[in-house]
């Protein structure tokens, strides 16, 4: 039997092309959330009210447990102590547990700060384990034993709560069906680098367009983890801690809003924190998320659609909800398939039409752009110098999510293949006290990521896809030479950053 070499490359052709546009038709859809999102927010802004009458309903305040999870802290340990300790609210209905997992000489440290306030009055105990299993989740739950308040208040080592923070988020528990009081994330060390400053403008996208835009229509939230408090019968009635995906938190608030408990999101209330400065800070940080994200979407996502007691525009919204760690997915081959494309694209003249559709990626990144600059403007305030900062923030922030994406692709695939890996604490600095700066950090990574060399690699593969752009025919073909572009200033900063091993 004679095999057609011809057709069968023609059907391999047809199938990276269609590919393709399934990944960009995927990333579109995500856009569209996000834009329904801002119209939220903006909704939110307009009829946004002061209300204290929610505030004075609660005649008894609460005991309150606080939680402190910490794991090889040394540098940071100090400053939350005391931190917390300066909470205001009465010392007979506080506890605080610190749930030390540490390994290493910080935990003598800490046992020395603990015995000084406790020696001031401070109702603080330390919690130590004899098996570190379950990671956070499982310290989390063991502190929950013994833990005697009504409400739980959860801060990892890095977050700084102001002194009236329980009293402005304790209140908001009048409502007997709200589970979770989350706090927005501020940003200790914003401008410390390029790299802190995408993060923050992440995280204030998150914080803002997200958490608000799902939280003003009903949908799904999330607890991100820390800086913020939950009831602990809801706890309970969830299901309590559990350890089997890298994102507990995000695992914990599903199970709690499927058995009818509400989160509300507290936007006006900033809990300041220290972004990674580091690039293997970031990448165990991202790599914990997005991989946590594919396993909750791996382990939730029949519950949400079977469920009967939730819209289906709420089930669509938590579908992407729960995905939105596999859009780098989409995004990796996507920009993977897109070098063939441009030669597939000058054999196959019949696809010139249908290539067109690789506009949906730029229409998208323009409701990116609309979103994101509605945050930053709301943060910042609008005029030519804000907008123009914006521009310099969006660009590097685009290139840098770009660069990432073989990165957290790994963790996606990871992820949803079910493939166990164990919880990777972010490393803290306390920068502003380290002057030395993180190589001298104890926590530093001192080998280069073999992450690193397949980045460099693939912004040599995204060079070759721009020089491609003036030979793959005698005029040329530049429709993808922006998007390789950036994904080469991506991948090539990824590499750069890398390679200083900062």
């Amino acid at each position: 039997m004679e095999i057609d070499l011809n057709l069968i490359e023609r059907y391999i052709s047809y199938s990276i092309f269609g590919v393709y546009v399934f990944c960009l038709f995927i990333i579109f859809i995500y856009s569209l959330t996000q834009l329904n999102m801002l119209r939220y927010f903006l909704l939110y802004k307009k009829n946004k009210k002061t209300n204290t009458s929610q505030i004075n309903q609660l005649k008894v305040l609460p005991k309150v447990t606080i939680q402190l999870p910490i794991y090889n802290e040394i540098y940071v340990i100090e400053r939350l102590i005391q931190c917390i300790s300066a909470l205001e609210y009465p010392k007979e209905k506080l506890q605080i547990q610190v749930l030390d997992d540490s390994t290493d000489e910080s935990l003598s440290v800490t046992k020395k700060i603990i015995l000084i306030q406790q020696e001031n009055g401070t109702p603080i105990e330390h919690i130590i384990r004899n098996q570190r299993t379950g990671f956070k989740a499982g310290a989390l739950k063991e502190g929950l034993k013994s833990a005697t308040g009504d409400l739980i208040a959860i801060f990892d080592a890095d977050f700084l709560p102001h002194p009236k923070w329980l009293l402005e988020t304790v209140p908001h528990f009048s409502n007997p069906k709200t589970g979770v009081v989350q706090t927005r994330w501020g940003h200790l060390n914003r401008e410390y680098s390029i790299l802190t400053q995408v993060q923050g403008f992440a995280l204030d996208a998150h914080f803002l367009l997200e958490q608000i835009g799902r939280n003003q229509q009903s949908h799904f939230i999330n607890f991100n983890g820390t800086a913020g408090i939950w009831r602990k019968k809801c706890i309970i009635d969830a299901g309590n801690w559990e350890g089997d995906t890298l994102t507990e938190d995000l695992d914990l608030s599903y199970r709690a809003q499927l058995k009818q408990w509400k989160i509300y999101y507290l936007d006006t209330v900033v809990t300041p924190a220290e972004l990674p400065i580091t690039l293997s800070a970031i990448r165990s940080q991202q790599f914990r998320w997005n991989k946590g994200g594919a396993e909750n979407f791996r382990k939730m996502i029949r519950q949400v659609i079977n469920s009967d007691k939730i819209s289906f525009s709420t089930k669509f919204n938590a579908f992407f909800h729960l995905l939105n760690s596999s859009i780098f997915l989409c995004v990796f081959i996507a920009a993977s398939l897109s070098v063939p494309l441009l030669f597939i694209k000058e054999k196959y003249e019949d696809l010139n039409l249908l290539f067109n559709l690789s506009g949906l990626f730029i229409v998208s990144t323009l409701i990116f752009f609309i979103c994101y600059w509605s945050i930053h403007k709301h943060l910042f305030g609008g005029g030519v110098n804000s907008f123009t900062t914006y521009i310099k923030r969006f660009f590097l922030f685009y290139c840098l999510a770009l660069g990432f994406t073989f990165h957290n692709t790994i963790a996606v695939i990871e992820g949803h293949l079910g493939k166990k890996s164990a919880f990777i604490r972010t490393p803290k600095f306390n920068i502003s006290e380290q002057k030395k700066g993180p190589k001298n950090n104890k926590y530093s990574q001192r080998n280069i990521s073999i992450y690193t060399f397949i980045e460099l690699l693939f912004s040599l593969y995204f060079l070759f896809g721009m020089v491609s752009a003036f030979t793959v025919s005698q005029k040329g073909d530049f429709g993808l030479f922006p998007f390789h572009l950036l994904l080469f200033i991506g991948f090539g900063s990824i590499t750069y950053y890398g390679l200083k091993r900062t």
